[in-house]
């Protein structure tokens, strides 16, 4: 049984200019318990900036499981506690679903206060298709699997959203262009909302050039977006062949659903050739 005033509050914070965040979330953040952040140091700042001083703990992927039980035993007690990350929106290819999973299998309320997410701020302004999208978050360090992954997700359909570290934005635009073709369109944000904010857009090989030519093209966060494949370039062949090796592993339902995801057709698609082969 938790205490009535108990809640863990997900809390988005400003990726960027300090004053993008909402007066709700400043309020929760001034009367909660503690905050739980990913790095004391960068947080403080914001918190200075706001005028509020609460607690701070540092909740990260090496220490997450480990604090757990004690944030929930905290939780049950009846206390509120604020979960953010360094900018953005928490759990976005950042910590804390540990934390929240457990809160809400222990039916301690869990509750967000919305705002910038540096994913949804980039598709916006993009460009590209913005009714179906699939974030795919960082992609693999290593060329080989990085490369991979890529081809896997040539004939989606759907604008693919990507985060990358700067000094593999080289590496990432040159396997892209295997991948999905020197002509697909695509678009970088970078440095979003802050003084140095850049919008690049063009083809992959046209942006490969210009990041070889403008240093400052592979500097500080990047948000990167390339146009689905066109229905008519979808290769069916290649999407039932995806299908047949997780039907093997997966049950129907499951195989269906991954299948899709991965390759960009209807769900439905693959219930109808589940019989084949």
């Amino acid at each position: 049984m938790t205490g009535d005033s108990s809640c863990l509050w997900v809390v988005a914070t400003p990726i960027g200019n300090l004053d993008d965040i909402s007066a709700r979330a400043v309020t929760v953040l001034r009367r909660v318990s503690a905050i739980l952040c990913e790095d004391t140091r960068v947080s403080r700042v914001l918190l200075r900036h706001l005028g509020i001083e609460r607690p701070l703990w540092a909740l990260h992927e090496h220490n997450e499981r480990a604090r757990g039980a004690a944030l929930i035993a905290l939780l049950k007690e009846g206390k509120e506690l604020a979960l953010i990350s360094d900018a953005g929106t928490p759990l976005i290819s950042d910590p804390g679903y540990v934390l929240v999973a457990a809160a809400r299998a222990e039916g301690i309320t869990v509750r967000p206060i919305p705002g910038a997410s540096a994913l949804l701020c980039a598709l916006s302004v993009s460009g590209l298709p913005t009714d179906r999208f699939s974030f795919e978050g960082f992609l693999p360090a290593q060329a080989k699997a990085r490369l991979e992954r890529m081809r896997a997700q040539s004939f989606a359909t759907q604008t693919l959203l990507y985060f990358e570290a700067p000094h593999r934005l080289a590496e990432f635009l040159s396997d892209a262009q295997t991948a999905f073709g020197p002509e697909r369109k695509a678009y970088i944000a970078r440095e979003l909302t802050k003084l140095h904010e850049s919008h690049y857009s063009g083809g992959l090989q046209e942006l490969a050039q210009r990041c070889a030519n403008e240093p400052n093209m592979a500097r500080g966060e990047l948000v990167i977006a390339i146009h689905g494949a066109p229905e008519a370039a979808i290769d069916h062949s290649e999407a039932e062949r995806v299908h047949r090796l997780l039907r093997a592993e997966l049950p129907p339902s499951q195989a269906a659903k991954l299948a899709a995801k991965i390759t960009g057709l209807p769900r439905a698609h693959f219930y109808e050739t589940s019989g084949k082969p």
